[in-house]
């Protein structure tokens, strides 16, 4: 993949890993644009990123991902990558949270709609460029899933299928098409409460950069890499293992 002299859009870009990739990318001589529910984080980001650009929107809503896509089409027609960075997760026990099924729906459509609403809608623009690429952040627990994220888990395996998919019916066209699996990360997303082996978001944003220079079209990093391995040697270990962490 060629990481310089794009226009990428990336999905949660003002904050965590999409903030930290905003970063090596314009340092990679990219023209990034970002995006996000709230507007105080993308005002924050700019001022972090000065040669950023950003949109505010929520993705989960149809209608705004549709303003988001118009504005990518209409501003930056150059847009040949598109990375699916945003998500949400709900820690919660499923059957006692009552909440639970509006949670889940606003989580399946942050996390697995959004990322394919967006693609179908951008793929017309990725597609007239020589060289594109649509990248969907997932994660390890699409191997073995952690029972206080009845939701996350999930949809994130979903997506992973809808991009091997992907990756099969585009195989013969100009774009390409990567997953990056991420373990715990020290990101806003865990509110404070980071998990003991969480890694920092500059070490996860290196080593998805290597793996993307070296057009690796899965790109497993460091505890990722593991958990696929175990959960192919011993299914059950796994799935014990990951639940067992603080």
């Amino acid at each position: 993949m060629k990481l310089e002299n794009n226009t990428v859009l990336i999905t949660g870009g003002s904050s965590g890993i999409g903030l930290e990739l905003a970063k090596v990318l314009v340092a990679k001589n990219n023209k990034v644009l970002i995006c996000g529910r709230n507007l105080e984080k993308l005002t924050q980001a700019k001022a972090q990123i000065p040669e950023i650009e950003f949109f505010q929107c929520d993705i989960s809503k149809p209608d705004e991902s549709e303003k988001l896509a118009k504005w990518v089409k209409d501003t930056y027609p150059a847009c040949n990558n598109l990375i699916n960075n945003a998500a949400i997760v709900n820690k919660i026990d499923f059957f006692d949270d009552k909440k639970s099924i509006e949670l889940a729906e606003i989580e399946y459509e942050t996390n697995l709609l959004a990322p394919i609403r967006l693609i179908k809608l951008l793929y017309p623009t990725l597609k007239t460029h020589n060289s594109s690429v649509i990248i969907n952040i997932t994660t390890g627990l699409i191997y073995a899933p952690r029972v206080i994220y009845p939701f996350y888990n999930s949809s994130k395996s979903a997506l992973h299928s809808f991009t091997q998919t992907l990756r099969i019916r585009l195989k013969n066209e100009k774009t390409e098409v990567f997953e990056v699996m991420f373990p715990a990360v020290d990101t806003p997303w865990h509110q404070g409460k980071p998990p003991k082996i969480a890694i920092s978001t500059q070490s996860a944003v290196s080593e998805m950069i290597k793996g993307l220079e070296k057009g690796k079209p899965e790109i497993r990093v460091r505890g990722a890499k593991i958990l696929y391995k175990v959960s192919r040697l011993a299914p059950g270990f796994a799935l014990k293992k990951i639940n067992s962490l603080e």
